[in-house]
């Protein structure tokens, strides 16, 4: 593998992993009745960015079936 693939992988794994911890950040502030807050306005922007990310990433075919992350 390529420095560029390894670098592309990293960075792949990076936005699966934030895309998860945002998604149960979220599910903790929906189990506290917060969601109207501040914070989980941001982490829902935030979830929406990385998963348009990780759209891109499928379109393209780069994304092993099992590895979406979503």
């Amino acid at each position: 593998m390529s420095e560029r693939e390894e670098k592309f992988e990293k960075m792949l794994q990076a936005i699966q992993t934030e895309y998860q911890t945002t998604i149960e950040k979220m599910e903790r502030l929906k189990r506290e009745n917060k969601t109207k807050t501040v914070t989980y306005r941001e982490l829902l922007g935030n979830k929406l960015t990385l998963q348009n990310i990780l759209s891109w990433y499928e379109v393209y075919g780069l994304l092993d079936e099992n590895s979406s992350g979503r």
